[in-house]
């Protein structure tokens, strides 16, 4: 094999270890035949029969035997029909039908399931409504096909409701097929440890899946073992599914929590789990809800090499134990990659290890529950026999979401008094009354109404009571009177009135379960108590718990916290926000740059990400950085040919993915500076070096910055200027001295550049570093994709909406029209519509199956003002919410046990609707659907009526332009221009500032004509062709410390003038010269202590003889002239020193000869801005500066920028000490003593160059301190961005910002 041959199967395989794809699929078996028709007599059994010819086992369907089917004794809601299905079987389908030639059916019903015929579970449509349909005769059949299928071997009907004029009569049938099972039962210190062959390849998918069934909340699951002490884990932690991450095997190691999913699994029912790994993804499902997860980059080359099942055994001495609580319970159909583990195991496989008590079968404890639903629920017990009144021993377990409820209650059989154990704020309380007065009273426990079992323990002997909550001591007393119960203990509430036997509840109802009863340390035989052979109940579920997990999974949206009651859910929304979708989206709600929350598909499933929003240039470039962007030397391994990085952005992989597709451009820097190390070689050899780019680990990339995809080529070889014109990168050449090879990635489908693999690094002298910067992306296409509807007739079409849980419609609209729809999507009998009802009124209306409900917000102002106007609807289970614009969100509570699934199929109609009635005249845009951008524009492009694309947004963001910025329309947005405006920025919002010296001069030269490109935000602005003025308007900022200063010197050619200055008692003074044969006037302002070194505004504004002036916020002063008031022919404008003074009066050329000492801002003197040509265009404008003008941020509070656009690091700016995988020292060093010697000569140099300069442009400096400014710092770039201010007196923090918008 040659030398690029062997180059080649290198690159494959490496770049196998960090790409994968995935495979698989499915298919639907059939199973719909029937179940019951066959089963025997035995099979059937029910709470009561009316007669032996109504027993159960006559409820076939469609069969007349016996009376025709089944009645029970007693029409009631405590009767029931169990089916035996003799095994285990999958059912996907239930039919009823009445008894055969009667007036009795039923007409709804619930069906429970079960495994052991104890345990039921109930079956509920929709996660929600448990009532099935029943029939309306006695003969037509109504079947109902169970959206999720059923595993069980018992199913019980329980009627609800029947026909009025008969009785409860009831024929069935039930569809499925039979289901393949493998089962093992692990007693909590027993396992399966299944090794994996060495050297197996891991498949591009590993999936591991079982069921389980448990009675205990905590046990790890599974653990799973690999290469380098890195491990993986499932762990039952107080009913949910921990997916944890473990790096060395010992268990003192923290693990680390990838994903947390399901609850109350220790509910003794099947559940499914999966774990999954495919490509860059791990997904973990518990039942019928996933999460995903990125996988850790050191899991990126992690093979399983042993996987335990249960108990985590040693198998060697040498190998520690990780976990002490392991599973206790059932797992059934444990495969691993379709191996059948547990079928392994039976077959003694060499692979498969058994490990302690072992069996395979399910072995199930049998416990009967209670469940207490509702207000009328109850449960009464017998006390106590006679042989124990001396003493109270009560016992049971609970598990609620409630914090308050009546647990139990009893009279005192001596006493004559009562006693309540109830729950209050979350704790056991015990109180015993008698005659109004409390005797005793007692706490326990804490935290009670988290779903999970607690025990608690009431003791009553020799003279000491004890109340034990899950096995702690709490409440103890000595009372001084015996505590014996009296002949009946009431669990969960009271009977009725009618029938109270004296029991009272002055408290909250209990909502919950309870097992374990016990009475005097026997337990309550719960089945008697169903059978109405001990006891009496009322409202009951017995021999099930009800409890259900409403936040699981969270159905609150943006960060919010779910808790929940045993019937509701809460969301607390305190600590969440709504942040915009893209930097662009902050820009036009007007914020400057800084750290944005952004969330980039709304209320999808992408959580919002911290990222950097430059907005100081014409672009708003979201930066994304990564672990390393800094100019980095490469330090090889001895032994390693190739040096491989990998890149951990701050941003997850969905959210990077995110920004990419929805950004108009993208592009990150990727450099490479060497001496002797090869980098591509040649386009007909094997590269030396690679990258790998784009979604998941990323694809191979031979090219480099600046050049094509796929060319393997660098920027000079794509632009023909390389050192050595026989290669394609300027490393290639092979050369002892430092070159590079920089450039910008812009092809997006390859950002962002996940793993760098530099090659050629180990040869003598060879030294080499990288530089991969950070992702920069600009643009958003779904903020501006719009379209134009410009008849009612017209609609844009997309498939059906699928929200069935959760809605979330936002999008943007202006029209002139009073009404239209904006959005209509319809189905059988559900639907969903936004629409303008009126020119200041929107309706969000929509019908899940509980009967329309509409939500509408109204506004004070027309709506139909063709300004873009924001919309934000919302449906979920809990709440409809409807927001328009800032106005305060209108809601509407759902009902609490409606239908909650919205089942839509037709099209979807934007703009319009079905009937092509009520559409809508207007533009809208950005429409987002559960996070998905609708893309109207391409749709609008093929639509008759419909034109993509809405011009017309400066009517909405014209006035985010301050300063005099004009508003030009784009077809995406808009731009400030800000050529009439003394401020620069994106707004028109950044002040231009300069700190003078006393010998800085800038003056600005008026020419009569003069020629000027107009209308350029790039160049300033054009000035009058007639120089004679009428009037001025002059506004600037300022702040000094020195009194006299001149501040501003205005002449003509006609011995005339203007000038603003402060004078010797710190008032501001403006001078008018207008007629050169008379004294100047002079014009002071009441204002004092102008001299105090803060920032001050004047504003003067002259018409003819009229002059006023402002200063700050302080109120207008007005002045009159005796001149004619004409300023005739203007020659020139003058900041700081004035060197042409000899038409000056002499103590304003003295003062002039001064200079001016502190900060000037804001310089505008009718159309022109002398300052801002000074500082960003001098070489185009008429300007002379004289001394040192330093551009500086003092126009400002803070004397240095909080929003700085990102760093470019370059060789001559880093800092840091050098090492493997650390930023440079200010340049490259290297070991050669002769090639250090020369780039320390050169560095020497160009120091001194700079020294040189800048000792010259400064001469002369004086330091300007006050105590709002200090050390104000030079910048380098005309563009460089200043702090937000509507005006000169609004001041922006230094500091950079987070915004929770």
């Amino acid at each position: 094999m040659d030398l690029g041959s062997k180059r080649v199967a290198g690159i494959i395989a490496q770049v196998a270890l960090l790409l994968s794809s995935s495979y698989g699929t499915t298919g639907e078996e059939v199973c719909d035949g029937p179940l019951v028709s066959n089963l025997p007599p035995s099979s059937f059994r029910s709470s009561s029969q009316l007669s032996s010819s109504h027993a159960p086992g006559f409820a076939k369907l469609n069969r007349r035997d016996g009376a025709g089917g089944w009645s029970p004794l007693t029409s009631d809601q405590y009767q029931w029909l169990e089916v035996d299905l003799g095994e285990r079987t999958k059912l996907t389908a239930v039919a009823t039908q009445g008894r055969y030639g009667s007036s009795d059916w039923l007409t709804s019903y619930l069906l429970m399931f079960s495994d052991t015929g104890h345990n039921w579970q109930q079956y509920r449509q929709e996660d929600s409504i448990g009532a099935f349909p029943g029939n309306s005769n006695a003969d037509s059949v109504v079947q109902y096909k169970l959206q999720q299928p059923v595993i069980a071997r018992f199913l019980r009907l329980f009627p609800l409701d029947w026909n009025p004029i008969g009785r409860i009569g009831l024929r069935l049938e039930a569809y499925g097929c039979p289901h393949t099972s493998d089962v093992v039962s692990l007693d909590g210190s027993s396992s399966l440890v299944y090794r994996l062959s060495p050297g197996l390849r891991r498949t591009s998918k590993e999936v591991v899946s079982l069921n389980l069934k448990t009675l205990r909340n905590s046990g790890t699951l599974l653990h799973a073992e690999g290469w380098g002490g890195l491990s993986l884990s499932l762990e039952l932690e107080r009913g949910k599914l921990l997916l944890l991450l473990r790096q060395g095997g010992t268990s003192s190691s923290e693990p680390r929590r990838l994903a947390s999913l399901g609850s109350l699994l220790d509910d003794q029912h099947w559940h499914r789990v999966v774990l999954e790994r495919q490509s860059a993804h791990l997904n973990l499902t518990v039942d019928k809800h996933t999460e995903t997860v990125q996988i850790p980059a050191e899991f990126s080359h992690w093979d399983i090499e042993q996987l335990y099942v249960g108990a985590v055994q040693s198998l060697d001495s040498e190998n520690p134990v990780i976990s002490t609580r392991d599973f206790h319970g059932c797992l059934e159909n444990l495969l691993y990659n379709d191996l059948n583990l547990i079928e392994q195991a039976k077959r003694n496989d060499h692979q498969v290890t058994v490990m302690g008590n072992v069996t395979f079968s399910c072995a199930e404890p049998v416990t009967i529950a209670v469940t207490f639903p509702g207000p009328q629920s109850f449960l009464q017990v017998p006390g106590p026999t006679v042989s124990t009144l001396g003493g109270l021993s009560v016992g049971f377990q609970f598990r609620t979401w409630n914090k308050v409820g009546l647990l139990l209650t009893f009279d005192l059989l001596q006493q004559g008094g009562v006693a309540w154990l109830y729950l209050s704020e979350a704790r056991v309380q015990l109180q015993i009354h008698k005659d109004g007065t409390t005797l005793l009273e007692l706490s326990a426990g804490s935290a009670l109404n988290d779903g999970q079992w607690h025990s608690v323990d009431l003791n009553s002997r020799y003279g000491r009571f004890t109340i034990t909550v899950d096995k702690k001591e709490g409440g103890v007393s000595s009372p001084s009177f015996p505590v014996t119960v009296g002949r009946q203990l009431f669990f969960g509430g009271c009977p009725t009135e009618d029938n109270s036997e004296n029991c009272s509840n002055p408290f909250d109802i209990f909502q919950g379960c309870m097992r374990l009863l016990t009475v005097d340390n026997q337990p309550v035989d719960l089945i008697m108590v169903q059978q109405r052979l001990l006891g009496n109940y009322s409202h009951l579920q017995i021999d099930m718990c009800g409890i259900t997990d409403r936040c699981s999974p969270s159905h609150c949206e943006h960060g919010g916290r779910c808790s929940q009651s045993w019937t509701v859910f809460h969301c607390n929304c305190s600590d969440s926000a709504v942040y915009e979708q893209s930097c662009e989206a902050y820009k036009h709600n007007g914020n400057t740059s800084g750290h944005y929350y952004i969330d980039v598909d709304g209320s999808g499933p992408i959580k919002p990400q911290l990222v950097y929003c430059n907005m100081t240039e014409e672009n708003t470039w979201m930066v994304i950085q990564h672990n390393n962007s800094e100019l980095t030397r490469v330090r090889p391994s001895p032994g390693v040919n190739q040096h491989l990085l990998y890149f951990d952005y701050s941003s997850e992989e969905e959210h990077l993915l995110a920004v990419i597709s929805q950004s108009e451009h993208c592009e990150q820097e990727l450099s490479y500076h060497c001496r002797k190390s090869r980098l591509l070689n040649t386009p007909e050899g094997s590269p030396f070096s690679w990258w790998l780019g784009g979604p998941g680990p990323g694809h191979l990339q031979t090219y480099w910055g600046g050049a094509q995809p796929d060319s393997q080529q660098c920027a000079c070889g794509l632009q023909g200027d390389c050192v050595d014109p026989q290669h394609y990168c300027n490393c290639d050449a092979d050369r002892t001295e430092w070159t590079e090879d920089s450039g910008l990635l812009t092809h997006m489908g390859s950002l962002p550049v996940r793993s760098l693999v530099l090659g050629d690094i180990q040869r003598p002298g060879s030294e080499a570093t990288y530089r991969v910067g950070p992702l920069r992306c600009h643009g958003d296409k779904n903020l501006w994709n719009a379209a134009f509807f410009d008849k009612e007739t017209s609609y844009l079409h997309f498939p059906t909406f699928h929200g069935e849980l959760s809605a979330d419609i936002t999008f943007l609209f202006k029209t002139t029209s009073s009404s239209g729809v904006f959005l209509e999507n319809l189905g059988i009998k559900d639907f969903i519509r936004i629409e303008l009802s009126s020119s200041t009124q929107v309706v969000f209306s929509f019908d899940v199956g509980n009967g329309p409900l509409e939500v509408h917000v109204e506004s004070s102002v027309p709506l139909n003002d063709n300004r873009w106007h924001r919309v934000r609807a919302e449906r979920n289970v809990k709440e409809a919410l409807l927001q328009l614009d800032e106005l305060p969100a209108a809601t509407q509570e759902a009902p609490a046990d409606g239908h909650f699934h919205l089942q839509l199929n037709s099209q979807l109609f934007i703009g319009g609707t079905a009937s092509r009635q009520k559409g809508f005249r207007g533009c809208i845009r950005s429409l987002q659907l559960n996070g998905v951008t609708l893309d109207l524009e391409e749709r609008a492009k093929i639509t008759p009526g419909v034109r993509p694309g809405c011009p017309g947004h400066c009517s909405s963001y014209g006035s985010l332009c301050l300063n005099q910025g004009h508003c030009v329309e784009r077809a995406s947005g808009f731009h400030c221009d800000c050529g009439l405006s003394a401020y620069a920025g994106v707004f028109c919002h950044t002040e231009v500032s300069a700190s003078f010296k006393s010998d800085t001069s800038v003056s600005y030269t008026f020419k009569e004509p003069y020629e000027f490109i107009r209308n350029s935000s790039a160049l300033p602005s054009s000035i009058y062709s007639d120089t004679t003025l009428r009037g001025e308007n002059v506004s600037l900022s300022f702040r000094t410390n020195q009194s006299p200063a001149l501040l501003l010197y205005v002449s003509s050619h006609y011995r005339e003038y203007l000038a603003l200055l402060i004078n010797e008692y710190d008032k501001l003074e403006v001078r008018y010269k207008l007629d050169n044969n008379r004294e100047a006037e002079v014009l002071t302002s009441s204002t004092r202590s102008l001299a105090n070194g803060q920032l001050h505004t004047v504003a003067i504004q002259r018409v003819t003889n009229s002059v006023s002036v402002q200063i700050d916020q302080n109120a207008k002063e007005d002045f009159n002239l005796t001149s004619d008031g004409e300023f005739n022919t203007v020659k020139s404008l003058v900041l700081g020193r004035v060197h042409d003074s000899d038409d000056l009066d002499p103590d304003l050329a003295k003062l002039a000869s001064l200079g001016f000492i502190g900060c000037l801002s804001a310089v505008h003197f009718n159309s022109i801005n002398p300052l801002k040509a000074a500082l960003l265009h001098p070489d185009t404008s008429p300007i002379i500066i004289a001394g040192p003008l330093v551009q500086s941020s003092c126009g400002s509070s803070a004397s240095a920028n909080p929003y700085t656009a990102e760093n470019t690091h370059h060789l001559s700016d880093q800092s840091g000490s050098l090492g493997s995988g650390q930023p440079l020292v200010n340049a490259i060093k290297t070991d050669s003593a002769l090639i250090g010697g020369v780039i320390a000569v050169v560095i020497f140099v160009i120091v001194t160059g700079l020294a040189i300069t800048a000792r010259f442009l400064y001469r002369r400096k004086e330091t300007y301190v006050n105590r709002d400014v200090k050390g104000v710092k030079e910048r380098d770039s005309p563009d460089f961005p200043f702090n937000n201010q509507t005006d000169s007196q609004n001041v922006s923090s230094e500091n950079p910002k987070e915004y929770f918008i």
